[in-house]
């Protein structure tokens, strides 16, 4: 405060205006510049710039400045420890340096590529609750040959505004982004239901790596759950309060899919009118799962690799890197390792995916999962159709468990909800609880003459095995009722009672 008192009212109108002027900007970028510019103007200096730290990427950057050749500075980055301040980031206080030429730590590489003469400087800390965030830097006193200790206690005043202005305007920023982000990760993670042996082993691996910022390559056909595993991997990760945006790589076409992960720059393209933030910048600090990874087009391949190696993304049209603290989580049905030797997909970023791979097991290798997979997933319906939960007869269930379903879980869950849909007709009585037959399942799940006579017993010849296939798709559809199978297969009641004792036919209990 005393700081305050002791300096000029043409200084103090200056610093008034120059904090309204800060306070008004909408973002980040605006604020900045306006912190730039409010710096020359009250240290009626030359020229001033900002200087961000980029942490995650352990650099510092130049988001802002004014002065001649200002555009030059934007986006030029280097080590977080180099240069005038780079030591006012280590050691937290400002700096007076009278003159540069003398100054071992002053990158003249800067002022080569701006073609701006720096004489002078003064730099100051933008210091929030003892962290660092940057530097402002003003270069060349327009009034004197150097800075003296009065534009010091200046700087410093206007620097403990600047940070305040530079975190109010973060927080905003991040409110905007994480909105956004966390709208498309509203969905809750699903449990992931199973005790087979299969089953128990992912869940093993998904707990091993949720704690860890591991990149994880999920495997595994179509349906298999593989955006479940991702979610619970987040969900259980210490970046679950943070956002989990999917990636659908193969439903986007190349252009819209690096506009979609990276953004673009106001006038990147055509149809660019403004600028759009990627799924990278709205996962900040979460996780991305990146879907059907396979489908990525070389060109984008080579900016994925360039966010694991170096924790960066570059906007489309845009110059200045962006630091990304993003976990990646990748997923595909195709074998990678063929396609990286086939030349269909880049060994480097195969490498950098494949850190820690999980394999999720098809349904028809965790067949004792299916009936608690049902009832999940009944239950689930039953409430999203505003009906009593439905049951499911041991028929039904015997059938679905002797399915191979190609389409693994996914096929599984629009198996039920059609079956659900069906049980639970306008027909049904009143007062009745819903209850899925056998004839509510596709005829597409019942086993063929051929598929019964390929898993024929020993001995037991391909007519006798396809025989006996039929009348038990038969009596599985008509809920085992014999009359109606028989007229189904076209034979009499007495007939198919025969072939039921010849086959050793029997309802599963």
């Amino acid at each position: 405060m005393s700081t305050i008192k002791n300096l000029a009212s043409e200084k103090l109108v200056a610093l008034v205006d120059a904090s309204a002027a800060i306070n008004s900007a909408e973002n980040l970028d605006e604020t900045l510049a306006a912190i730039a510019s409010a710096a020359a103007t009250v240290m009626h200096a030359e020229a001033a710039s900002v200087i961000m730290l980029d942490k995650v990427r352990k650099k510092q950057v130049f988001r802002a400045a004014v002065g001649d050749c200002a555009d030059q500075l934007i986006g030029i980055e280097y080590d977080q420890v180099a240069g005038i301040s780079g030591m006012v980031v280590r050691t937290g206080r400002d700096t007076i340096v009278d003159d540069v030429t003398s100054e071992r730590t002053h990158l003249k590489e800067i002022d080569m590529i701006s073609g701006f003469h720096t004489r002078n400087v003064l730099a100051a800390p933008l210091i929030n609750k003892g962290d660092t965030l940057g530097v402002v830097e003003v270069l060349n006193s327009a009034v004197a040959e150097r800075f003296d200790d009065e534009d010091r206690q200046l700087v410093l005043v206007f620097a403990n505004l600047a940070a305040i202005a530079v975190i109010n305007s973060q927080l905003r920023d991040r409110l905007r982004k994480d909105n956004r982000g966390l709208r498309q990760s509203l969905k809750a993670p699903d449990e992931m239901i199973g005790l087979s042996p299969s089953m128990k082993n992912v869940k093993e691996l998904i707990r091993r790596v949720a704690a860890s910022s591991a990149t994880v390559l999920m495997l595994g056909e179509t349906g298999t759950g593989k955006e479940v595993a991702a979610r619970l991997i987040h969900s259980n990760s210490p970046r679950c309060q943070r956002p989990f945006i999917p990636v659908n790589c193969a439903a986007l076409p190349r252009t819209l899919l690096e506009s979609e992960l990276f953004g673009h720059e106001a006038g990147a393209f055509t149809s660019a009118t403004g600028r759009k933030l990627g799924r990278f910048e709205l996962a900040e600090g979460g996780t991305i799962f990146l879907d059907e990874i396979a489908e990525v087009a070389p060109d984008i391949q080579v900016k994925l690799l360039r966010v694991l190696q170096d924790k960066e993304i570059t906007r489309i049209g845009g110059v200045a890197p962006i630091g990304c603290d993003v976990r990646i989580i990748a997923a595909t049905n195709r074998k990678l390792d063929e396609e990286m030797r086939t030349g269909g997909f880049r060994q480097d970023l195969y490498f950098r995916l494949n850190v820690f791979p999980i394999e999720m097991p098809p349904l028809r290798s965790c067949r004792q999962d299916i009936p608690l997979l049902v009832e999940r997933f009944l239950r689930h319906l039953g409430d999203e159709m505003k009906l009593p939960t439905p049951t499911i007869s041991q028929d039904a269930l015997f059938t679905l468990e002797q399915y191979d379903f190609p389409g693994n879980i996914r096929e599984l869950q629009n198996v039920l909800e059609r079956a659900c849909l069906l049980c639970c007709g306008p027909d049904m009585p009143p007062d009745s609880l819903p209850c899925i037959l056998a004839e509510h399942l596709p005829r597409d799940l019942f086993p063929t003459p051929s598929e019964a006579a390929g898993e024929s017993a020993p001995g037991e010849s391909a007519l006798a095995a396809g025989e006996k296939a039929m009348i038990v798709g038969a009596l599985i559809a008509n809920n085992w009722n014999q009359s109606k199978a028989a007229k189904a297969l076209g034979v009499s009641r007495d007939n198919i009672r025969y072939r039921m004792k010849k086959h050793d036919i029997k309802r599963p209990k």
